[in-house]
């Protein structure tokens, strides 16, 4: 007697986050570690969309440690609240290095990066590669030229990337993009967006992304 295959359920998940916001790159990972442990009985579906932390960010980006010590209300600030971020970051193997980034860039161009990266297939891999080279490697997002580099590393034609740079209409569409999530409420991020009606703010714990999909999974 043929045994009966259980179709899998399906959900879809839209991100929005921006490429400089550590908690992005924590609540990634504790998203990846619900899916894999899901991936038997669940398909998903994860689109990144845009937004930025300062969209009035010089292009050239400012002094990082300047920056945030400003925005933390001073250097001690500073130095407590990314020192307990790179822990927490730790606990999911992430390796953070404030000290290593030099720059607080503006992130516009990364996300016309990434949006074009959907339609070729290969946005998951730039956000995880824009992450590791912003946190990790301290690599200057705010330069063509690295934007360049890492967009060829996730498979992104070296012609198209440079194309999409300069491509005012380009950013103009993350611009767009942004607005509507602004509409929709959204105004601190990670934010996730599953099945087009239900939503999970911050960076949530791998388990409560768990029980959050296996509740929308049984009642849908």
């Amino acid at each position: 007697m043929e045994e009966k295959v259980m179709a899998k359920k399906k959900i879809k998940i839209d991100v929005v986050s921006d490429v400089v916001c550590p908690w992005c790159y924590i609540g990634k990972r504790r998203l990846e570690k619900a899916i894999e442990t899901l991936h038997d009985t669940i398909d998903f579906e994860v689109s990144y969309h845009p937004f930025e932390l300062n969209p009035q960010m010089p292009a050239r980006g400012v002094n990082q440690k300047e920056y945030l010590s400003e925005k933390f209300g001073g250097e001690e600030q500073y130095s407590k609240i990314t020192a307990h971020t790179t822990q927490v970051a730790a606990t999911e193997g992430l390796i953070f290095n404030f000290d290593k980034q030099q720059r607080s860039p503006n992130t516009r161009k990364a996300h016309v990066l990434l949006q074009a990266a959907h339609t070729d297939g290969v946005q998951l891999s730039l956000m995880e590669i824009l992450f590791n080279a912003y946190f990790t490697d301290g690599v200057d997002l705010s330069t063509h030229e690295n934007l360049i580099a890492l967009a060829t590393q996730a498979g992104m034609a070296e012609d198209k990337a440079a194309q999409l740079l300069s491509d005012d209409q380009a950013l103009m569409q993350v611009s767009l993009a942004e607005q509507e999530l602004y509409k929709l409420g959204i105004s601190s991020v990670p934010f996730y967006i599953i099945n087009n009606k239900y939503g999970i703010s911050g960076a949530q714990a791998t388990e409560t992304f768990i029980e959050t999909f296996e509740d929308i999974s049984s009642k849908e």
